[in-house]
């Protein structure tokens, strides 16, 4: 063991029985499971937040597998690494198979010419990509590559596996065994809750805890709830305003205020602000809402929105949240009707797509002297000198009479 190394480190699985969590794709009776237990594996791309596993699952692989292994960070690696690892692999005295496994943690780092170089080799079998990334890999990573490889999903450990990695690091010896450790299931338990399912942050807070803790006098390192809530980092935000989780939290946002659900509304709302996203961007997308979805049924919500969002402008943060949160509840509670949407839509459709003749001669404009003796204008009624300030004549043109595009629903007064 290297006492040097992190914990985080020296806690990584070494065979698929010590991995934790992910069943989804690693249990026994999964695709991945058995091309990894028959060392059969084709490319794959392990996409999942920070601390889920990604890069343990590629470390159980290379300790299983007969394939030669190689691992490069984009971070800090180009073309010429790449380059390197296919010359080595194709090298048949020092590789007889002539194919390797190839891991880039942070694939998504890679611009598109880096990852076309890999394309070649990915597709005649001399490279079996492993790409792990935190950002959406539809989003960030070449398409080609991304139709030779299968798309693994990783989700955030569940506290209980987070629980289980951290009891397991007390009794390790390549964990915290030999630092006679004496903590609480109750003060663990917290330190998995806090992780918000990361697991490389739950160990380094609690490697934190246990190096900072002098012994007591029955050398014992006693980590109470105060010493670790003081280790372990702050409960951070799953969320990243230019990454894959910034649309995410906005759907959520407006699918809540579209759903009448006020409390989805501000959480999801708190949720963007924490994380540090633009006020006014929330603010338009409150706009939209209470154009798009409360529309007809509210008109009062589009004024209380737009207002919101110039009230915004001119408060921004911290007050700002509070005008937000004003906007986005009366949004959520107030009736709902898209046939002013579902109107604009479905006339943009037919303008694009149909001839739909003229403009009547008689609601077009006459501005110069003489137009009147060819129709324009003439024979118009104007409603205001009719009762009730209505009068019936014809609006759309010849081939559109009777197009019904507003079409008024129960929710509207």
């Amino acid at each position: 063991m290297d006492i040097n190394k992190p914990l985080a480190y020296r806690m990584m699985p070494k065979t698929l029985e010590d991995y934790v969590g992910q069943e989804h794709i690693l249990g026994k009776d999964k695709i991945l499971y058995r091309t990894i237990k028959a060392d059969r594996l084709s490319s794959i791309i392990l996409w999942g937040p920070p601390g889920c596993g990604k890069t343990s699952l590629a470390k159980v692989i290379s300790n299983t597998t007969k394939t030669k292994f190689y691992r490069i960070n984009a971070v800090t690696s180009g073309v010429g690494d790449i380059k390197k690892v296919v010359e080595e692999a194709q090298n048949l005295l020092l590789n007889p198979s002539g194919k390797c496994i190839l891991f880039i943690d942070e694939i998504h780092r890679f611009n598109k010419l880096q990852q076309d170089a890999l394309l070649p080799f990915v597709e005649n079998g001399t490279v079996i990509l492993i790409g792990a990334t935190t950002e959406n890999p539809y989003f960030e990573v070449n398409k080609a590559l991304i139709s030779r490889s299968m798309v693994c999903r990783l989700e955030p450990l569940s506290i209980q596996d987070v629980y289980k990695v951290l009891k397991k690091s007390l009794d390790s010896e390549e964990g915290l065994n030999s630092f006679n450790v004496k903590i609480t299931d109750e003060t663990l338990m917290k330190i998995a809750e806090t992780s918000d399912g990361d697991v490389r942050n739950a160990l380094n807070g609690l490697e934190v805890a246990v190096l900072t803790t002098k012994m007591d006098e029955n050398g014992q390192i006693i980590i109470t709830d105060e010493i670790a809530k003081q280790s372990v980092q702050k409960r951070k935000v799953i969320f990243d305003k230019n990454g894959d989780s910034h649309y995410d939290n906005i759907s959520a946002f407006i699918k809540s205020m579209r759903g009448s659900d006020p409390d989805a509304a501000v959480f999801y709302l708190a949720r963007a602000i924490v994380g540090g996203e633009d006020p006014v961007f929330l603010a338009r997308r409150i706009v939209i809402a209470a154009a798009e979805d409360v529309g007809m049924a509210n008109p009062n919500a589009l004024v209380v929105a737009t207002s919101a969002m110039q009230a915004v402008t001119m408060v921004g943060m911290p007050e700002a949240r509070i005008i937000l949160s004003e906007a986005a509840v009366y949004v959520a509670t107030s009736k709902k009707s898209n046939a002013a949407y579902l109107a604009i839509d479905k006339a943009i459709e037919d303008v694009n797509s149909k001839d739909t003749g003229e403009i009547p001669m008689h609601i077009r404009n006459a501005p110069a002297s003489g137009m009147s003796e060819f129709g324009y204008g003439q024979g118009y009624k104007y409603p205001h000198d009719y009762p009730g300030h209505v009068i019936e004549q014809q609006y759309l043109p010849d081939v559109m009479v009777g197009t019904k595009y507003y079409i008024k629903d129960d929710t509207v007064e």
